[in-house]
């Protein structure tokens, strides 16, 4: 099935990119999502990032849709 991905905040630096057009497989949810594009390399990065399917708020257990657009959100710092 086909997602749209979006990447915010650091990640989107980290990654130099904004989003991407995925083929994940049935019943991926949004941390299999996270953990396949972050790979070994920036796993460091997963630990806090929050997840939004279809612009909700959603646990990163909870299965995908054909379709769906997934946002990774990091923890933003600032002052």
């Amino acid at each position: 099935m086909k997602i749209r991905v979006l990447y915010f905040a650091s990640l989107r630096e980290k990654l130099g990119r904004a989003a991407d057009d995925l083929e994940v497989p049935a019943g991926a949810t949004p941390r299999a999502v996270l953990d396949q594009v972050l790979g070994e390399k920036l796993a460091q990065y997963r630990a806090a990032v929050a997840f939004s399917v279809n612009h909700e708020y959603t646990p990163g257990d909870r299965p995908l849709s054909d379709g769906d657009e997934v946002a990774f959100l990091p923890p933003v710092s600032g002052g």
